[in-house]
């Protein structure tokens, strides 16, 4: 059926129903048992049926579009743009147009006058845009949980950004940091706060004080890399820096570099030469978090971690220290870094296709309004981890 439009005949036919019963099943009305809509969909899906969207606009006297609402930093970063590539395609294939809504948004009742349904990322409770599209009165998916106290949307796509950071804390140790620090994100925003409340409980779990600085959502580098100077002389020995914002690594990298610090080695491995992160763990008593720290270059020395209550550990002097780099958002500032940096590719372009997805099922009848769907990422290993790139 690829040589021409598929019709409701052409389901009706291989399904073995009537004509009215394809229209009722795909419409989601009418009375059609479960298994027979079912069947009729999944027929549907394998001959490649799309909806005239010109007729299914004149009978539900829609708009034929829907709206896309990004944060305010968006136009600057690689994420919400390949993000938006990703929902605009998967829009188009159910004959939708995509509308870019501006920033500071517009009342609810002209929004929902213009669009079908709304695509809301990463909405922040501080956004005084979002309340209003989240009671625009059509069918709303959010990127990301709202957290704030407006009307919740319809539906969700989400990540697990707790289960990232900690792949990425866990990466960290097993290559032998025994300081991590987190440049974390402000806001309160699903994926800000998941962040820094990740950085406590993780912390907590494995005895290590994860060592927090706030920065900027949408940190620039030059943002990341003052904080990243301004982190390591108040603690030298932070031997792992972890930066939440997008496009930001290279500042991390700037400072790394002004400071003498060796990117892709540990504390550990770089003060003594030879030192493996293995055999460091091994040194310190089995996991190289809670043990005592490596040796110092200049002397200094500073109390233990929660994980050694009453113990000493050295302070790595700036020079000549190892750090070991990541970052929480994959993109070509991590890939194009020299050393590439290690990091989370969140995949945003598939992203950004699952949330024009999940809208356009719950628009035509194909998913229940309240559906959150999950969205997986995966962590890329390079050399600013001491990995192989």
């Amino acid at each position: 059926m690829t040589s021409r439009t598929v019709t409701l005949l052409d389901i009706a036919r291989a399904a073995g129903v009537s004509k009215s019963t394809v229209s009722d099943a795909l419409q989601g009305s009418g009375r059609v048992a479960e298994a027979t809509r079912d069947r009729v969909r999944a027929v549907a899906e394998e001959l490649g049926y799309r909806p005239n969207s010109a007729a299914r606009r004149l009978r539900r006297a829609s708009t034929g579009a829907v709206g896309l609402h990004l944060p305010a930093t968006a136009t600057r970063l690689d994420y919400y743009m390949n993000l938006a590539f990703g929902a605009v395609e998967r829009a188009q294939e159910d004959g939708l147009d995509m509308v870019l809504l501006a920033p500071s948004g517009a009342a609810g009742g002209r929004i929902a006058s213009r669009v079908d349904g709304l695509l809301v990322i990463d909405p922040e409770p501080g956004d005084s845009a979002v309340p209003g599209l989240l009671d625009a009165g059509v069918p709303v998916v959010t990127g990301e949980r709202y957290l704030g106290p407006a009307t919740g949307p319809s539906g969700a796509v989400v990540c697990d950004n707790a289960a990232s950071l900690t792949a990425l804390l866990d990466h960290v140790t097993e290559r032998g940091a025994r300081r991590p620090a987190l440049l974390a994100p402000s806001g309160s925003s699903a994926w800000a706060t998941a962040l820094r409340a990740t950085a406590g409980s993780w912390g907590r779990a494995h005895g290590v004080a994860v060592t927090l600085r706030t920065v900027p959502f949408a940190a620039t580098p030059a943002e990341a890399e003052a904080a990243t100077r301004a982190l390591l002389a108040a603690d030298p020995a932070v031997d792992a820096v972890i930066c939440a914002p997008d496009g930001s690594a290279p500042g991390v990298l700037r400072a790394a570099t002004a400071l003498g610090r060796k990117v892709g080695a540990t504390s550990a491995s770089s003060a003594c030469g030879t030192t493996s992160a293995s055999s460091a763990s091994e040194a310190s008593g089995g996991n190289g978090r809670n043990g005592e720290g490596a040796r110092s270059e200049g002397g200094r020395s500073e109390s233990a971690g929660p994980g050694r209550p009453g113990g000493t550990d050295t302070a790595v002097g700036p020079v000549g220290a190892g750090l070991l780099v990541a970052s929480c958002v994959d993109g070509t500032a991590t890939r194009g870094a020299e050393p590439p940096v290690t990091a989370v590719d969140l995949r945003p372009t598939a992203y950004g296709r699952a949330c024009a997805e999940l809208l356009c099922d719950i628009l035509a009848d194909r998913a229940a309004p309240d559906t959150v769907r999950r969205h997986s990422w995966s962590l890329e290993t390079r050399a600013s981890t001491g990995s192989p790139g």
